[in-house]
């Protein structure tokens, strides 16, 4: 199976993501966080900087759990109102 290419949008979303999971991940190191989610340090390592732009869903939420935030709380951080504007006008 191919996969589609990412849109620059896309990309972006997951470079927000990223910078919204270091700045979460505070002064802990990125071996502790990726050790209490249960995911490998280098799975961590790309996807704070964007080059895993879109996580699989049980990876974020394992690691939502050990960085104590919401799923809505990272959701929300990672959409911007152009986003919105344009889910709006789909529906």
């Amino acid at each position: 199976m191919v996969r589609t290419p990412l849109t620059p949008r896309e990309r972006q979303r997951g470079e927000r993501f990223g910078a919204l999971l270091r700045s979460a991940r505070g002064d802990r190191s990125m071996v502790e966080v990726a050790a209490a989610a249960g995911v490998s340090a280098e799975t961590l390592r790309k996807i704070e900087t964007g080059r895993a732009p879109t996580p699989a869903f049980f990876t974020v939420a394992a690691l939502a759990t050990a960085l104590d935030v919401s799923l809505d709380e990272l959701a929300a951080a990672c959409v911007r109102d152009s986003d919105c504007s344009e889910q709006a006008l789909s529906a």
